[in-house]
This record gives structure tokens, sequence and C-alpha cells, in this order.
């Protein structure tokens, strides 16, 4: 088995069997596509604004992205000197799978006054117990390719605060960048999250909003959630996100809630 999410073959991005979600054994979690997404938008950004980080990712899944070839589309939206606006797009035999849009925003040295200090996390990562996502049907999948530890909470207890970082890379013998390892883990609000037993209910996110004010530092994103639903079968799932130093920015996403 390939240990990479993703495997590249003359421009087509393959999906491995790591990359599959917990709803079906034939479709990936959507963190691996985002990341993937979020990697063509950090490599156009830097060809064209090299003077700009990636501050917003907003991601659409648009249907099941399935466990295939993909291939991949990213162009350039628009902006000016401060700031700059991408497009990714995944399809699979033409019909398109998923999307993200992205903005960058120009970075510039300032001199500000003194701030208050952000808090460190109260556990870190080699402090709290390894886990598992427990929802997964199948021996492999995101949830074997991800080390997952709650510094607080826990499955099926609401509120949770947990540490995850990638066992494999997104690409075959490629360093993920800090973008990427945010986007795999943001995903997982939801998952981390969850009030309702998943072997009764499906909770679906269509999307994924990522802002940050930083990147994270080293290989850990911890994913501080929540997530609320309601009885139309309509939630949300909202994170603040954090490395070893503090807080780097928040992610949302919509849910779609019903009965398996």
């Amino acid at each position: 088995m390939t240990e990479a999410f993703f495997v590249e073959d003359r421009g087509r991005f393959v999906a491995t069997e790591h990359t599959r979600g917990p709803w079906s054994a034939d479709h990936q979690h959507g963190g691996p596509p985002a990341a993937l997404l979020g990697r063509a938008i950090r490599l156009a950004g830097a060809k064209s604004a090299p003077d700009m980080a990636v501050t917003r990712v907003t991601v659409e899944f648009v249907k099941p992205v399935p466990i295939a070839p993909l291939s991949l589309r990213v162009d350039e939206e628009g902006g000016g000197r401060s700031s700059r606006r991408f497009c990714a797009e995944l399809s699979v035999d033409g019909v398109l799978v998923c999307r993200a849009r992205a903005s960058l925003i120009r970075l510039e040295s300032v001199s500000l006054p003194s701030l208050p200090r952000h808090p460190a996390p109260s556990s870190q990562p080699d402090e709290c117990e390894e886990s598992r996502f427990p929802f997964f049907r199948w021996p492999v999948g995101y949830h074997t390719a991800i080390d997952l530890r709650f510094a607080s909470g826990g499955f099926g207890k609401g509120p949770s605060f947990a540490w995850l970082r990638m066992r494999v890379p997104l690409l075959a013998d490629e360093t993920p960048s800090p973008l990427e390892r945010v986007l795999i883990a943001a995903d997982s609000g939801n998952g981390v999250s969850f009030h309702i037993d998943p072997k009764d209910y499906l909770f679906i996110n269509p999307d994924l909003s990522v802002h940050l004010h930083r990147l994270p530092v080293g290989e850990w994103v911890a994913l501080d959630a929540t997530s609320t639903i309601e009885a139309t079968g309509i939630g949300l799932a909202d994170t603040r996100l954090w490395d070893e130093s503090g807080p780097i920015g928040r992610s949302a996403q919509s849910l779609l809630v019903g009965p398996r």
C-alpha cells in the first residue's frame, strides 16, 4: 500500500485507501481533498503572489469525492497589490466534485504596540493518549492515517479539544506544508465533537471554511471544537484552531444531520 493520501500520475492525483471516510467505502473523508486543493492554491500563489499568505480557504463538497483519480484545475480570480483570490477544482471524468476558493493577503512588517500574549494549550500532544475515530467501518482509511489525541472531551461527549497529526504525507515523497496540515485536520471538527450516536445518525458537512491569522508551526494541529445540531436536520461545527504555541485561526462546517 502506498504510504500517502495521493499519488500523482500523469497530471492526475490518484486517491489511496488512506483517504477513505466514515460514511462509504468508496468515498473520501473531506480532509484529504481539501488539503489537495489547498496545496494547489498555495503553489499557484507562490508563483504569482510570493509576498502573500493564504488567510481563508472555503471548500464546497459538490458531490461525494470518490476514491479515484482526480483532475485538478486552479485559477487566479482577481485582486490587487494587497490581496488576491484563487479558485481550485477537483473533478472525476469531467464531473466537478469539490471546489475551493481562497483569499491571500500581503505580508508586511508592522510595528505594533505591546499586545496580550496568546495562551499556550493546557495539554501538549505528548501528554495525551492516542485515540482513533470509532465510527469508521473499514480497516484502512483517514482514521488510520491520522494520529489523534484528546486533551479534553472525547467521542460522543460534545465539545472537545483534540490534537491531530498526519501519519502519512499528502503526496508520496513530499513534506506536507503547514496549510495542508491545517486543512486535512480542520475537516474533523464535527468528527471530534459529535454528541449523537454515529451508528444511528449521519452528520455530514457539505462545506468547510478555514480562516487563519497564522500558519501552524510543527506537525500538530489542535481542534477546539463544538457541534450544535437542530431538530430541522441542520447543524454547525465551530472550531478554534491551535498549534502547540497557541491559536492560529478558526474553522466552520455546515452539517447535514439525519438517520443512517
